[in-house]
């Protein structure tokens, strides 16, 4: 069974942004869609409060699903209304079983970026499966063409399922992939002397940095040898760098490592940043 896009909606303009870019990407990817919305009741006194307000909420979710399924009439659509006191819960389970949640997050331009909720961090930070946060109003049109841009970090197997996911967007867009490997002078406690020597081997630290982010894209290559990449290796923090190159990006790919501290899981650094200040959709990808 294909595993759905999932949308989280809570009636606000930013999730009606994510339901239809989650919309938009099922139809792209060949998914069923399917819509999820956590509600609590409120206690106002009245006899059979409950049921109506469960009704109401449930023609509130109705309505926006009508408007996606007018739209795109080959999407297979489900909903999904649930009570309950956690709705982070919800979305993390309805999340589990899905290839991508989306989520809206309230932004006010790209100075502001992400206002990210509680709800939302906690999801993100959370989540097995990848994430993808949408603004109202930023750059979410359909159509082919411009970037996927993904940010590389580490070794190949560090960045196999965030430098994945960007490929398998790219190819369903017919975009680019730009792949960004952002490095800085090293300390005398980050570089080991055989690391170093590395670096003098491959001709500098500049082309071990180029050299590192091209066997970590090779296999990828390989399995995608129509989607076009750029590989942008710059020096600087990969959060300003990523933020840099994302004028022509319809997505941004950034991962997030899913080990979990004392206090649960966490966003990281650079995904924090990104989130922050992107003005297109970011999706943020779980790994090891």
């Amino acid at each position: 069974m294909t595993r759905p896009i999932t949308a989280g909606v809570d009636g606000s303009q930013e999730s009606l942004a994510a339901l239809d870019w989650a919309a938009g990407e099922a139809v792209r990817t060949g998914a069923p869609l399917h819509v999820v919305h956590a509600w609590q009741p409120r206690d106002t006194g009245g006899e059979g409060d409950r049921d109506a307000q469960e009704r109401w909420v449930r023609d509130a979710v109705a309505e926006p699903v009508r408007t996606v399924t007018g739209r795109h009439p080959e999407l297979t659509v489900s909903t999904e209304v649930r009570e309950a006191d956690d709705p982070v819960a919800v979305l993390l389970a309805a999340a589990a079983d899905s290839t991508t949640l989306v989520l809206g997050s309230r932004g006010h331009g790209a100075i502001v970026g992400f206002l990210l909720g509680s709800v939302g961090r906690q999801v993100i930070a959370e989540a097995t499966r990848p994430v993808v946060l949408v603004r109202a109003g930023e750059k979410t049109a359909g159509g082919t063409g411009g970037e996927v841009v993904v940010g590389q970090q580490g070794e190949p197997e560090d960045s196999a399922d965030v430098i994945g996911y960007a490929f398998e967007a790219a190819a369903a867009r017919g975009a680019t992939v730009r792949a960004v490997r952002a490095w800085t002078l090293p300390t005398v406690f980050t570089y080991s002397p055989g690391s170093m020597a590395l670096a003098d081997e491959a001709g500098g630290l500049e082309q071990y940095e180029r050299k590192a982010l091209g066997e970590a894209l090779g296999p990828w290559r390989e399995r995608f040898p129509d989607v076009p990449v750029v590989e942008h290796v710059e020096m600087g923090s990969a959060g300003q760098v990523l933020l840099s190159v994302s004028a022509n990006a319809r997505l941004m790919v950034v991962g997030r490592r899913a080990r979990r501290g004392a206090v649960g899981g966490r966003i990281g650094s650079v995904a924090h940043g990104v989130l922050h200040h992107a003005d297109c959709p970011v999706a943020v990808v779980p790994h090891t």
